[in-house]
């Protein structure tokens, strides 16, 4: 048994132990913390960073931004309209309050002056100071400003004219000084796959340059507003305010204006178009020497999408198919018909109505001109004046709706090929209508999904003619089914009432007669 001053000595023993570690440990923890601090702040485990000297690492597309950025503006244009106060919701309504109390004893307020504000680009293309631009930028506008870039100044420009066919405006500004043209290019040479950027002032943010490629070429958006215009398709990006923007090609040379998006969103979804430079120069030419601009037009119509089966049953490869001629236009003074088939204009031939009308638009008003025509798989010439594209174009009516659509239950109707139903017309039915010449069938009705239907044939409608025979009867109409067989192509002459007046046009509608009809 171990005495109480042994215990305590052995105790004191190792507290003396447990101290002297405790002063070690923290000892030690200092000096290791010590050298963290000394090795971080000497940097002897890591390299120092250097920045290099400023070298210009010039690529292609920083020489083009650098060259055309200088020609590039910012167009803001204002519009002044007037609102009516009377019938304005309340949201609008500042009198709301007074009416509530005194009602409505001081009759309509005046008119109230609305401003608001379009941005969009444009390019200069004379140092003099006339700046390219669109249309739809600078249209109703009673203020129109230019921004230079480097220049705080903001310049008021004057329009010299406008083409909204082309939405196409030329404007003017007087700086003072010349200024940097941009180059202009051919747009003909350009190929799908071509570089293209885009330089302008997308939601006003100046000098801003995008690039991508030539998507396609000759892009038709469709409409009567577009009838002029084949665009550039790109990808580089293009947002609200490039409008009027030049877009380049690799050699920075101007091969179109930009012009619209195609978006759900309102912004850049990869699909942009630009008008052809070639069109634009023209525009231009015209509206510096006079103001506006003049086309030439002979007074035909003819189908957008043109089917082979309706030119093949005329007896033709190629050429334009006349629907319908303009009373008194030069055309018709010429003694060209409808079913006709312009193959060549002033020796050239023409392919399509997109070449046509190309061809005639760039004549002189009251110039000369020869059409090749194919008649009835004859071939002869007619000479003719060109007259004015504006004039002759306000004149057109497009054909309507057809007639009523309620079940036909006279005598007399029978069951046809091609999915049509069909009876003789009365001879007053005849003299009401007021075709040329007596003949012609009346449909009175057309099976869903047959080859009428799929042809675009409407109850309502008037058969006059099957491939160039006329169809006079009933029994014409059945002698001329019997001569068709499958994959043979097939073409109506029909005519179609165009308004409630009892007025009427000639149509045509073509297709290969399927199988089994």
């Amino acid at each position: 048994m171990r005495s109480l001053s042994e215990t305590r000595a052995r105790k004191l023993a190792l507290a003396g132990v447990l101290s002297l570690m405790l002063a070690l440990g923290v000892l030690l923890g200092t000096v290791i913390n010590s050298g963290v601090r000394v090795a971080s702040a000497t940097g002897t485990a890591a390299t120092p960073l250097a920045i290099p000297s400023p070298v210009q690492l010039s690529t292609t597309f920083t020489q083009l931004a650098k060259k055309l950025e200088p020609s590039v503006v910012q167009i803001t244009s204002t519009m002044e309209q007037r609102v009516a106060q009377r019938g304005r919701s309340r949201q609008d309504d500042g009198m709301d309050m007074f009416r509530r109390f005194f009602g409505d004893q001081f009759g309509d307020v005046p008119q109230m002056p609305f401003r608001r504000q379009a941005e969009g680009s444009g390019f200069v293309v004379d140092p003099k100071g006339y700046i390219l631009t669109n249309n739809h930028v600078v249209d109703n506008a009673t203020r129109v400003q230019v921004k230079l870039p480097g220049d705080r100044a903001e310049y008021t420009a004057k329009v010299i004219g406008t083409d909204p066919e082309t939405d196409l405006a030329l404007l003017k500004i007087e700086a003072g000084r010349p200024l940097p043209a941009a180059e202009i290019g051919n747009s003909d040479a350009v190929q799908v796959g071509d570089w293209a950027v885009a330089i302008g002032s997308p939601f006003g943010l100046e000098e801003t340059v995008t690039a991508g490629i030539i998507s396609a070429k000759g892009r038709d958006l469709g409409g009567p507003d577009h009838q002029l215009q084949r665009f550039l398709q790109t990808d580089a990006a293009i947002n609200p305010g490039n409008s009027g923007g030049p877009l380049l090609n690799i050699r920075g040379e101007v091969i179109g204006i930009n012009t619209a998006i195609a978006t759900e969103s309102g912004g850049y979804q990869g699909i942009g178009f630009a008008l052809p430079i070639n069109l634009a120069v023209k525009v231009y030419n015209q509206l510096t020497q006079t103001g506006k601009v003049s086309r030439g037009a002979i007074g035909i119509q003819f189908n957008k999408e043109q089917k082979p089966e309706l030119l093949k049953a005329y007896g033709a490869s190629q050429g334009v198919f006349v629907t319908r001629v303009t009373p008194g236009g030069p055309a018709d003074k010429a003694g060209l018909k409808v079913g006709d088939i312009v193959t060549a204009f002033n020796g050239k031939p023409v392919k399509d109505g997109e070449e046509l009308v190309g061809l005639v638009s760039d004549s002189p008003v009251g110039s000369h001109a020869s059409l090749s025509v194919l008649r009835d798989g004859k071939s002869l010439d007619l000479k003719l004046d060109i007259g004015d594209r504006a004039q002759i174009v306000a004149g057109n009516s497009e054909p309507g709706r057809p007639g009523p659509q309620g079940p036909d239950t006279r005598e007399g109707v029978q069951a046809a090929r091609f999915g049509i139903s069909v009876r003789d017309l009365a001879p007053r039915e005849r003299s009401q209508a007021a075709f040329p010449g007596q003949g012609g069938v009346l449909i009175t009705g057309v099976q869903n999904d047959s080859f009428a239907d799929e042809i675009g044939i409407q109850k309502g409608d008037v058969v006059t003619a099957i491939n160039r025979q006329p169809v006079a009867s009933l029994q014409d109409l059945k002698r001329i089914e019997g001569t068709l067989k499958p994959g043979d192509a097939v073409a109506f002459r029909v005519m179609r009432q165009a308004d409630q007046a009892g007025n009427w046009q000639p149509l045509f509608a073509a297709g290969t007669l399927p199988p089994n009809s």
